[in-house]
Parts: C-alpha cells; sequence; structure tokens
C-alpha cells in the first residue's frame, strides 16, 4: 500500500465511525441538553452567545499573530503529521497541566478554565494549520480552523454535518461566510458539560481536570489530522 492508500483507508474508517448511528446514552444525553436549553431564558442565550463569540474571536486574533509560518512546503503529508503529533504532544501536556491546576483550586479556578483550555485548543489548531502548509491569516482558513474545533466539540448529529462541509470544503466554503456562533456555544458546551462539571467537585478536581484536558486535546488532534487529511485528498484527486 502506498502512503496515500494508507491515509485514504485511514480517513474512511474515522468517517465511519463519525457517520455511524448515535449511541442510545448520546441521544438520551442530546435530549436532555435539548430541554436544559429551553428553559434557559433567551436573553441568557443571548449573553451567554455573545460571550463565546468574543471569547472565541479573541483567541483566533492572538492566535493568528502568534503563529509563525512553517516551513513545510517540501515535507510529505507523513513527515507534516510527524510535527504535528509532537505539536499536538506538548499542547496534551499543557491542556494537562492547566486542567489539574484549576481543577485543584475550586470553583472559580474551575471556571477560569474554559477561556485557558479554549485558548490552548485554538493555539493547537492554528499551529497544525500552518504545519499543513496554510496560511491562517486567510479568513477562510480561520473558518475553516472553526469548522474543525465544531467536528471535534459537537453532538454526533451535528458532527455528521460538519464532516460534510469539510469533505466539500473548495465547493462550500463562498456560501459559508460566517459561523453559527449560537450553535457553536450550544454544542460545545453541552458537549463538554458534564466533565468540566465535575473537574469543580473538591478532592478530585485536579485529576479530573487534567485527565479531561489530555483527552480533550487527543480528540482534537485525530480530528484536525483527518480534517487536513481529507483536503490533502481532495487536492491529489484534482491534480
Amino acid at each position: 500500500m502506498t502512503d496515500e492508500q494508507n491515509i485514504k483507508s485511514e480517513v474512511e474508517i474515522w468517517k465511519r465511525k463519525i457517520n455511524k448511528k448515535s449511541s442510545l446514552m448520546n441521544r438520551m444525553a442530546k435530549k436532555a441538553q435539548g430541554k436544559l436549553n429551553s428553559v434557559i431564558p433567551e436573553k441568557a442565550h443571548q449573553i451567554i452567545t455573545e460571550s463565546i463569540k468574543k471569547m472565541v474571536q479573541a483567541t483566533l486574533f492572538g492566535s493568528e499573530y502568534l503563529t509563525k509560518p512553517k516551513e513545510t512546503q517540501n515535507l510529505t503529508i507523513l513527515e507534516k503529521e510527524k510535527l504535528i503529533a509532537e505539536s499536538l504532544n506538548k499542547f496534551r501536556k499543557t491542556a494537562a497541566v492547566e486542567g489539574a491546576g484549576t481543577g485543584a483550586g475550586g470553583i472559580l479556578l474551575g471556571i477560569a478554565d474554559f477561556p485557558l483550555l479554549l485558548s490552548i485548543k485554538m493555539k493547537f489548531l492554528f499551529e497544525a494549520a500552518s504545519i499543513y502548509g496554510y496560511d491562517v491569516k486567510n479568513y477562510d482558513e480561520r473558518l475553516f480552523i472553526l469548522y474543525v474545533f465544531q467536528l471535534a466539540f459537537s453532538s454526533d448529529e451535528h458532527k455528521k454535518i460538519v464532516l460534510k462541509n469539510i469533505e466539500e470544503w473548495d465547493q462550500v466554503k463562498a456560501d459559508l461566510v460566517d459561523i453559527d456562533w449560537r450553535k457553536l456555544q450550544q454544542e460545545y458546551r453541552d458537549y463538554i458539560d458534564f466533565v468540566k462539571l465535575l473537574q469543580l467537585v473538591p478532592g478530585i478536581g485536579a485529576v479530573i481536570g487534567a485527565y479531561a484536558n489530555y483527552n480533550l486535546l487527543d480528540q482534537l488532534g485525530e480530528t484536525t489530522m483527518n480534517a487536513y487529511r481529507i483536503r490533502w485528498l481532495n487536492q491529489k484527486g484534482d491534480q
């Protein structure tokens, strides 16, 4: 098997995992979250949406200018992915240390974990995009990063929709002029709420925080690599 065939096979296995039917537990959890969201006042939804929008935009802006362009044009896809794995390992450790520290600090520091972890995730996404050879100062690339973020941290049903957009990125990106911020914040909150609430529990918060953050970065790494592999395969097919 060639490297391209191996990558294509691995991507297809990953896509089947995304597209499979949601488990009963996931469907019940999503239904419960939906009921909870329905009783939250509209004004509160607007405030939360705007807060997360500004938080994400701030990390996008900061990451854009903190990310140095990578000289990877002459590297193979596997050489690039070796650099991605090294970068992911660094960010996973940072996220775990940050989660342990905020988890051990009680409710106030536990709440502070939300923007700190978000910043770590965005920095990884920007570095990964740069390693793959994309210009993160380009608006389309920052938009793609937000779709990768949603693909990693959304309900099973929303992941299927986002995956389709990523598979057809060159055809649909012109129509995706902005992100549905309310959808992004609801999906993200619903996805991580339970495990992050456990992080606030005295006595186990540090352990939960370190474990949760490490695994959330691990999941983001897997999603990121496969999303960019899809783009690489599409470009190979167009040649």
